[in-house]
């Protein structure tokens, strides 16, 4: 099913778009990207009303979708370019919609998640929308991706209290982190960005409240 069998109210996502202006998003390809998928195959039907709202919704296995607004800004953090050569790293695949933006921005995407059910369901998602360069995998997202590696750009949708060394180790020289650390009382989204000898410069980006990574994969979902 290509992504055009969806319909879109074009009032939702035009009021989407000026949302993401106003959080400072301006990148002409990344907005285009948002305007031309749907977001509501990410979604169970009784909440497609809501799919374009600046809301975090419940999806299956207890986790959340992160509000639009915050996903694409998190998108535009990661600095892609328009070339769409970058190799990402998404931990925590979730409803897979940021996976799908991330690749109409990237030259391949590799999206890992604890629950089988989520990594099943949002596969199939981008098979019916023909993203053909997303590759799904259940597995534990403290150990990343290492056959995949090296990455131009990790971003994680889960929360921890340090970057794993796993992650640091699978970045390129120059390549990109955007994860968030701290607390459930006290988080952030930080930048980490690798420089030539291998260190990691951070800044800290914007507040959030993201659920917490576990380790392992979950054993009945």
């Amino acid at each position: 099913m290509a992504s055009g069998s969806y319909e879109k109210d074009p009032y939702r996502v035009a009021k989407l778009i000026l949302a993401l202006r106003q959080w400072g998003v301006t990148e002409p390809a990344l907005l285009n990207a948002v305007e031309a998928l749907p977001r509501e195959p990410f979604l169970a039907p009784d909440l497609a009303e809501f799919a374009y709202e600046d809301v975090a919704l419940p999806i299956p296995c207890g986790q959340i979708a992160s509000p639009p607004p915050l996903a694409v800004a998190m998108i535009d953090a990661l600095k892609l370019g328009t070339s769409r050569t970058m190799n990402v790293l998404e931990i925590g695949t979730g409803s897979g919609y940021m996976t799908a933006l991330l690749s109409r921005l990237s030259r391949r995407v590799n999206t890992l998640d604890r629950f089988r059910t989520l990594s099943t369901q949002a596969q199939k998602r981008f098979d019916d929308l023909g993203l053909a360069n997303i590759t799904s995998h259940c597995s534990d997202g403290f150990d990343g991706w290492p056959q995949a590696a090296p990455f131009d750009r990790i971003i994680s949708t889960c929360a921890l209290e340090d970057l794993p060394e796993a992650w640091s180790e699978q970045v390129k020289p120059g390549g990109i982190i955007l994860v968030p650390i701290g607390t459930n009382e006290d988080q952030r989204v930080l930048r980490f960005t690798k420089t030539p000898s291998g260190s990691m410069a951070s800044e800290t980006l914007m507040p959030s409240n993201f659920l917490h990574l576990i380790a392992g994969v979950a054993k009945q979902l």
